[in-house]
């Protein structure tokens, strides 16, 4: 009966929607010229410049816009001399803003568990011309410490304003910095410090404990500067003789009194060795110059509406070439950067006090950078909050999630159920977001839609690699189409090779396939120390350099790239049958039961396996409609009754993805631990490390196939 009248009054707004469509389409029709949208969206955004039977090269047609312009007229082709320019043009203006920590208080839980929290003030903001001298001071101050200019320098700290001054000040210096992610494991850790042979590391309060044992593994380093906490005095007792522990304060005063002079670098210079995280063995250190950085920043600024009045919120890690590429746009163009951390982002964040305000909720910014890992997790907030309200709440908004996507898709705006609706989910954000940039990993179709529609911001999706500055193609923020990921940069031209294994190839019909190659300024010198590796995947061609990335694209008639598929993760099966792994995994995230997924195929069997690792809240529901009650998640984990409902749970959604049945896991081990980096199972960008993640699993991927 309940389900009648909720059908009937669902029913009765519908008509009143269309009724209200009739009245006022000639009104939207007139003042929001949907079909200049359509236009927008679907016309050409690259051409073909080269072609033959293996290979098609594709460039851009767009101009290059006006910071573009201004960076070749003012011969800005290093990241010292954008920040001389910044501090010039944009002074007095907001530049780098860190939030006060006031105190950190005891919490109790209802269930009687106590955890710590903060109680968070306003943010504090350095100027543009602060920033410059306080960058300048820390150079000279290194200088003071006995870091010697063209030397290399390890950088490996959390996100904050202390990280870009510090790299800003090497910079001012030419010395390289070495980025470390802080999540990495000590050996990498040890690896990245030991073979870039530094002798001074800069690190943070929270990192400097790993020293007590780290240092004996990297004998050359004699000095370590460390950030300062907020809150807390660090200890510095403890560590290695004859090792000089300092504040970074302390560095940036001795370098105001210092009468060392700034070493500008030039463009073919090294700006930063990064190392990239690894998803395959041992971290590699990326080459990238300054002429890199700033060739990728151009293209960024090219496809990124920039406004005066834009905040960017800053929490994703500085080592990863994405949000340093995306921060050195934000400073190149005078957007101020207000850091946070995943700890403190929004009012619900594990580290805000009740009753709290999240650091999005007072920055208020209009942009930010993010990952598909984090997305995810929001795409599943909403749908846990829109599933526990009543039966006619889950209904109504269904049918206005359905109602604006399809007249969106017209080209039209849906200002009045935004404001009544979908605002009140942005305000998650602060409620000023317009714009999001995800990188580092595919994004599922659905997720894109979801964050797009429900958060009313343009989400565009870019792709490159840490070779190639993070730069390759970004997504027209105007486009309506969901899983591609643009057009190629300004800077680059984007190739397709045909890779005949995998039977992808330029003649493929409807539309051209082949593994993408990158070739532009933003493309890496090679790997620090690697000469063969770099002679493997590097090369030159009619003076531009190239870089063979190992994942496979498809080219649509717009000009705009879909990534298809990944080499090293597509496997076949011994039926034939080729799988992709990356693919699957992509599209079964998006199933509330999946926090993570590791699918495994072995090719002399005819299915694949799944290593899950499960999200607890829908898994104990899972548990209680199977009449499981009382059980720990561990128990519930190791429970083969519920090991089969959630197979079933998966073949449902694999369905409804539309993925073939060869391509879903026929059996799975639901896993206990949530993958971090820490553990070394996934890299600091949320990849999968599937060698490490085989290895640990290897027994239960042997229980599965022999099941």
């Amino acid at each position: 009966m309940e389900s009648f009248w909720i059908q009937s009054a669902i029913g009765a707004i519908k008509a009143f929607a269309f009724v209200c469509d009739i009245i006022t389409l000639p009104v939207y029709l007139v003042l929001q010229r949907p079909w200049k949208r359509r236009q927008e969206a679907k016309r050409v955004k690259a051409k073909i410049v080269s072609n033959d039977e293996t290979a098609l090269s594709y460039r851009t047609i767009e101009p290059p816009r006006d910071v573009h312009i201004k960076m070749l007229q003012d011969n800005i082709d290093t990241l010292e001399k954008v920040f001389n320019y910044v501090a010039k043009t944009h002074s007095s203006k907001r530049c780098l803003g860190t939030r006060q920590i006031l105190s950190e208080e005891d919490e109790v839980q209802p269930n009687g568990r106590v955890f710590k929290k903060y109680k968070m003030g306003e943010y504090k903001w350095k100027n543009f011309i602060e920033s410059e001298r306080l960058a300048a001071a820390f150079g000279r101050g290194l200088r003071e410490c006995g870091q010697e200019p063209r030397r290399n320098i390890v950088i490996f700290a959390e996100t904050r304003a202390e990280w870009m001054i510090a790299a800003h000040g090497c910079f001012k210096q030419s010395m390289s910095i070495v980025t470390v992610y802080a999540t990495l494991g000590d050996e990498g850790v040890a690896h990245c410090i030991s073979e870039t042979e530094v002798t001074t590391v800069i690190t943070s309060h929270d990192l400097l404990p790993k020293f007590k044992l780290l240092l004996d593994k990297c004998p050359n380093v004699n000095t370590i500067i460390y950030m300062e906490d907020q809150l807390h005095k660090t200890d510095t007792s403890g560590f290695k003789e004859g090792v000089k522990i300092i504040p970074f304060s302390q560095v940036t005063r001795l370098g105001q009194d210092s009468k060392f002079e700034s070493v500008p670098p030039k463009g073919d210079d090294i700006a930063i060795i990064m190392y990239t995280s690894g998803s395959t063995g041992t971290p590699k250190g990326v080459l990238l110059s300054h002429k890199n950085c700033i060739a990728t920043m151009k293209g960024f600024c090219d496809v990124v509406p920039i406004y005066p009045d834009d905040v960017l919120i800053g929490f994703l890690p500085l080592a990863h070439v994405f949000e340093l590429v995306a921060e050195s746009v934000c400073l190149m163009t005078g957007v101020p950067i207000g850091y946070s951390t995943p700890l403190t982002l929004i009012d619900t964040s594990s580290k805000i006090m009740r009753g709290s305000k999240g650091d999005a909720t007072v920055l208020k910014p209009t942009c930010m950078t993010t990952v598909p890992l984090i997305l995810d997790r929001i795409s599943k907030g909403i749908n846990d909050k829109v599933n526990s309200g009543s039966a006619f709440k889950k209904a109504l908004f269904q049918f206005l999630y359905q109602y604006k996507v399809k007249w969106t898709q017209k080209g039209y705006q849906t200002p009045l159920i935004d404001r009544l609706v979908f605002k009140k989910v942005a305000k998650l954000m602060g409620g000023r977001v317009r714009i999001m940039m995800s990188g580092g990993a595919p994004l599922s179709p659905d997720t894109h839609e979801q964050i797009k529609t429900c958060l009313c911001v343009d989400l565009i999706q870019g792709y490159g690699l840490t070779e190639t500055t993070s730069g390759a193609t970004v997504m027209d923020y105007r486009d309506m189409q969901y899983g591609r990921v643009g057009a190629p940069l300004t800077v680059c031209d984007i190739r397709l090779v045909n890779w005949e294994e995998g039977g992808y190839r330029v003649t493929n019909k409807p539309n051209p396939q082949g593994e993408v190659l990158v070739g532009g300024e933003c493309v890496s010198m090679g790997y620090y120390k690697l000469p063969n590796k770099t002679a493997e995947e590097f090369f030159e061609e009619d003076g531009k350099r190239w870089f063979k990335t190992g994942d496979i694209g498809e080219m649509h008639p717009d000009g705009v790239l879909k990534i298809i598929d990944r080499k090293k993760d597509l496997v076949k099966l011994q039926a034939g049958e080729y799988v992709s792994l990356g693919k699957v995994e992509s599209e079964l995230k998006t199933c509330p039961l999946v926090e993570n997924i590791c699918v495994y195929g072995d090719p002399t069997k005819q299915f694949t396996v799944a290593l899950v690792v499960p999200n607890q809240k829908h898994l104990e529901e899972l548990s209680l409609r199977h009449g499981l009650e009382g059980k720990t998640f561990e128990e519930l984990c190791s429970s083969s009754e519920i090991e089969k409902a959630v197979i079933k749970e998966i073949a449902e959604h694999a369905r409804k993805c539309k993925l073939q049945k060869f391509e879903v896991p026929a059996a799975i081990t639901l896993c206990k631990e949530v993958w971090s980096p820490d553990m070394g199972l996934v890299t600091a960008a949320f990849k999968l490390k599937r060698k490490d993640i085989q290895d640990k699993y290897q027994h239960d991927i042997n229980r599965m196939y022999a099941s």
